[in-house]
């Protein structure tokens, strides 16, 4: 086959568009195109009097001997080239006599597809959850939402599903990806019940609540394949003898004997990052972001977005990606934009108050949301403790649940009055849609100066490339501090084994190899490979 990239044609084309920009690009006459199919789509909204809808075409033809010469007449065209080879491979199969099984500890998207491969390819995996199962820790979720009760093990950042769950469900991610295992991903959310338009979408998204029957769905076929799932089982300490890793402990005292283990423990375990650095794992620590959450009207950002297209059906609720570079030497830019969603309570800590947002498939709720965050480095930090941004993240959060009135309503405030440096005292025209609730109050204590300072003078900035970005009645809550990870479980590139730990396999988000749904489960990919390699090699030198 061939792929065809760039294609471009009218929003509201005619079905039978696609063929003839195939003929037309190809020049190849109706009677020579056997077939094509929709590898992906996209829109071109820069020229918001002409959004374009751009596609990438596989082609097959009814002469498979034209394919070459084809080649050979656009050799210089960038834009046709042999389709790609996508279908996943496996490294190899669970050898007779494996008398171990490898373990992970946890259960968001890495930590499921480290399990799921596993499983495929005959390795068993027993995996570890501190939370609960998706369901019950769902409802464990609503009673933070709607009834200020916390469960520190069971939320928005701990549980089955992991801190993806509770999200947009956003799968794009810029990794790059040669061997094409985010295809491989994405084919396994669709068996899982997600929609097939994600093969396809250059933006896919699932929504939160498809997320969680397929999370099920996965667990099941693990399960089906030998694997075994154990939840409200969190993993107190790691035995390592002679720099090797040789089981769990279980906060209840129980011990599980194991020499290959993967750490998926997304970005808020932090007392496992404690409990690492004092085994003596070696931990670095790495940049984040802190900030607020931002609301706006939905229909604002489509009509900015796309003019006289708002509301297209082929569009859909409007995104962005704004970055500014200040004065100050800091970096401001959107995060997690949620388009159609609402602000979500994502704290797992009693006392702190964190903000994450998060759409439903629908993408139908009146405001858009976004964390606008500014970037935190180790130089940040005195001293060498790595986990120096953590103790930052905590003395935010904590910070936020004073000012929200310490019930786990979240401080907020008016974009107006926060440029003004005056506190709100009454809503306007954007009504939040975070719950708990929110507390008008003044953020301007709630992060450090040279964060105000430096979203203070992005606001203005980002009303340059999209007016009303910076509309006085636009909403702010805070804070926005679980961006990523603090820290990075340093690894090697060969083995994906931590550089002084063997058999300690840090993967996704929480080890800083990861940010989001689809690279953590890549990640999980490709660690899983790893272990499995490592497996049988143990078994051939016996």
């Amino acid at each position: 086959m061939l792929r065809l990239t760039e294609i471009k044609l009218p929003l509201g084309h005619a079905p039978e568009a696609l063929a003839q920009a195939i003929l037309q690009r190809l020049q190849i006459p109706a009677s020579a195109l056997r077939s094509y199919t929709v590898a992906r789509r996209g829109y071109d909204a820069r020229k918001r009097s002409a959004i374009l809808l751009v596609y990438s075409l596989d082609v097959t033809l009814a002469d498979a001997s034209m394919e070459a010469q084809l080649l050979r007449q656009f050799s210089a065209d960038h834009t046709i080239r042999p389709t790609p080879d996508t279908q996943y491979h496996f490294v190899t199969r669970a050898p007779d006599g494996l008398n171990s099984r490898p373990v992970i500890i946890g259960t968001g998207p890495c930590g499921f597809m480290a399990g799921l491969l596993l499983a495929q390819m005959g390795f068993k995996p027993l995996i570890l959850e501190r939370g609960k199962a998706v369901r019950e820790r769902t409802k464990d979720t609503w009673a933070l939402w709607r009834e200020h009760r916390l469960n520190p093990e069971s939320n928005v950042q701990f549980g089955e599903g992991g801190a993806g769950t509770f999200s947009d469900g956003k799968l794009h991610t810029q990794i790059k990806d040669p061997r094409h295992l985010g295809v491989k991903v994405l084919q396994e959310f669709v068996k899982a019940g997600a929609s097939e338009e994600i093969l396809t979408l250059s933006k896919p998204h699932i929504g939160t609540f498809r997320l969680v029957s397929m999370v099920e769905k996965i667990r099941a076929e693990i399960i089906v394949l030998g694997g075994e799932f154990r939840f409200e089982s969190k993993v107190a300490d790691i035995e390592i003898e002679a720099g090797q890793v040789r089981g769990v402990v279980l906060a209840g005292g129980e011990q599980i004997a194991c020499d290959h283990l993967i750490l998926a423990i997304g970005h808020s375990a932090r007392d496992t990052f404690q409990m690492l650095y004092r085994r003596g794992v070696y931990i670095e620590a790495k940049p984040f972001s802190i900030g607020f959450r931002i609301e706006h009207p939905q229909s604002l950002i489509d009509q900015c977005r796309y003019g006289q297209f708002a509301g297209h059906a082929d569009l859909g609720a409007a995104d962005y990606k704004l970055v500014h570079h200040c004065k100050n030497g800091r970096s401001v830019y959107s995060f997690c934009m949620c388009p159609g969603g609402t602000v979500v309570a994502a704290t797992s800590e009693e006392g702190c108050v964190v903000t994450n947002g998060m759409s439903q498939y629908s993408r139908a709720e009146r405001n858009a949301n976004s964390g606008i965050v500014v970037g935190i480095t180790p130089e940040d930090f005195t001293g060498d403790d790595p986990l120096a941004g953590i103790a930052l993240q905590r003395e935010l959060e904590s910070r936020a649940f004073e000012l929200g009135g310490s019930n786990y309503d979240a401080p907020a405030q008016l974009v107006g009055d926060f440029l003004q440096g005056k506190p709100s005292t009454a809503l306007g025209s954007v009504h939040p849609s975070y719950t708990p609730g929110v507390h008008l109050t003044d953020l301007s204590t709630a992060l450090p100066d040279y964060a105000i300072a430096a979203l203070r003078e992005a606001l203005p900035a980002f009303e340059r490339q999209i007016k009303g970005y910076a509309m006085h009645d636009a909403l702010l809550t805070g804070v926005e501090t679980r961006t990523s990870s603090p820290v990075r479980i340093k690894r090697n590139r060969d083995n994906y084994q931590s550089i002084n730990t063997r058999g300690l396999y840090p993967a996704g988000e929480g080890a800083g190899y990861a940010g989001g749904i689809l690279s953590a489960a890549v990640d999980g990919i490709e660690v899983a490979e790893a272990v499995a390699l490592s497996m049988v090699e143990m078994v051939e030198r016996g």
